[in-house]
């Protein structure tokens, strides 16, 4: 398959400029594209990923990819599917941002190929030096108001009355068009990408491509991902599900990919993975036959964080994974453990009841929340359900002790199959 015969079967076309003639194009050689990406965070998030893998999805097949940071766009703000104005950034967070951002997309993007390296540019570089005046002459006199009011992005912020829009946000199209304009005239840039809420600012760059250059250039658009509930993609109970480890542990970006509903997990294998079509569809085969085994999910969570943090990173998420499934607690680190203690309900103690001879385990069952009485905790123990760090106990008189603290700190306590509770000494 060509690039757009790719993208289609994955979903991930929901427009596109004549495109025909872009199948035409990419498939008669290499063209040069662009996604663009505004530096409002130091970490992009899950929400990200599907742009910006569609770029790699076209340099893996010969093409020239640009990922544009956003130095001067994101000063302002997009105001497409936000319904309140954006706080404004200054230079230097923007800075930092970019900075930070840019080692993630070399996990994303081949910087470093000799055939076609991807590039990373900052549209700041080129707004910088336009005055506003020259702006406004060479640029602003190409677009009409009645055309910018007419796109999505802006008019269902003016129909809001009690936010509307601001002249700063109302101006980012103008910005977003100046950047495609900008990559054709120096870099020879044919096709942006971006989300379908940014179908506005794309054929606004297209528009301007053809009245300065008189070029002839293509937009395409990605779907927006919800999840089949209707919720909001990338988000979980704690918030956004950022790729910089010290925001989202390697733990939580796992598990947010195994917990994804049924409903969602083969088109997200095909959005989120570069896993061939026939491996796709075997597994899709096997979710429908034997749903209950997850295949699909450890599928999709394996590959998607092989992608951003690594091999190792993914062993480590499975083996934290695994713990509260019961597997053995050997040669996990602390920030892991921590992770997973993260996950369940944990209890203080104070750890002088843990020195010699230590306390009881039928009563740190109850001080932990697991049994409601001494009676039902002994009960638990004698038949056989009771594990102290994943390791089965059935002596009614175990005394639990500082010896069994892990990392000095932890004792991890499970009744039954599922039923966890971390107690933390202090």
């Amino acid at each position: 398959m060509n690039i757009i015969e790719e993208l289609e079967w994955r979903g991930l076309v929901a427009d596109c400029t004549d495109k025909e003639e872009l199948l035409k194009k990419v498939t008669e050689g290499a063209i040069t594209l662009y996604a663009g990406f505004d530096p409002t965070a130091d970490s992009l998030h899950v929400g990200n990923l599907v742009p910006l893998l569609a770029l790699r999805r076209f340099q893996l097949l010969g093409h020239h990819a640009i990922a544009v940071a956003g130095g001067a766009t994101g000063s302002i703000g997009d105001p497409s599917g936000k319904s309140a104005e954006r706080q404004l950034l200054t230079r230097e967070v923007l800075d930092q941002n970019i900075a930070q951002v840019k080692i993630q997309l070399a996990k994303l993007l081949d910087f470093e190929t000799k055939a076609n390296p991807a590039r990373l540019v900052d549209n700041a570089s080129w707004t910088a030096a336009v005055s506003f005046l020259d702006f406004l002459r060479d640029i602003g006199k190409h677009f009409s108001v009645n055309m910018m009011v007419g796109k999505e992005s802006v008019r269902s912020r003016m129909e809001d009355r009690d936010t509307g829009i601001s002249y700063t946000e109302f101006s980012y199209m103008l910005l977003q068009a100046f950047d495609f304009y900008h990559l054709r005239k120096e870099l020879n840039c044919e096709l942006q990408i971006g989300g379908s809420d940014q179908w506005g600012n794309i054929t606004a760059g297209i528009e301007l491509s053809r009245k300065k250059l008189g070029a002839h250039v293509f937009g395409l658009t990605l779907p927006l991902i919800t999840n089949a509930d209707g919720s909001k993609f990338g988000k979980s109970v704690a918030g956004a599900i950022w790729l910089d480890p010290a925001k989202t542990s390697i733990y939580r970006f796992y598990q947010f990919w195994i917990r994804v509903d049924d409903r969602d997990v083969i088109q997200f294998l095909k959005y989120f993975t570069f896993l061939t079509r026939e491996e796709i569809e075997s597994l899709e085969q096997q979710h429908k036959e034997r749903p209950e085994l997850r295949t699909a999910h450890k599928a999709l969570a394996m590959a998607a964080t092989d992608l951003i943090h690594g091999n190792q990173g993914t062993l480590d998420a499975i083996k934290a994974s695994e713990i509260l499934f019961g597997g053995a607690l050997d040669g996990i680190s602390e920030d892991l453990f921590r992770d997973v203690a993260g996950e369940v309900p944990s209890k203080e103690i104070d750890s002088g009841k843990l020195t010699q001879p230590g306390i009881g385990l039928t009563e740190l069952l109850v001080h932990s929340g697991l049994a409601a009485s001494k009676g039902q905790a002994k009960k638990d123990v004698e038949g056989g359900g009771v594990y102290i760090n994943n390791l089965r106990e059935s002596n009614i008189q175990r005394m639990v002790s500082l010896e069994d603290l892990l990392f000095n700190k932890y004792i991890l306590l499970r009744k039954g199959k599922r039923n966890y509770a971390v107690i933390v000494a202090v």
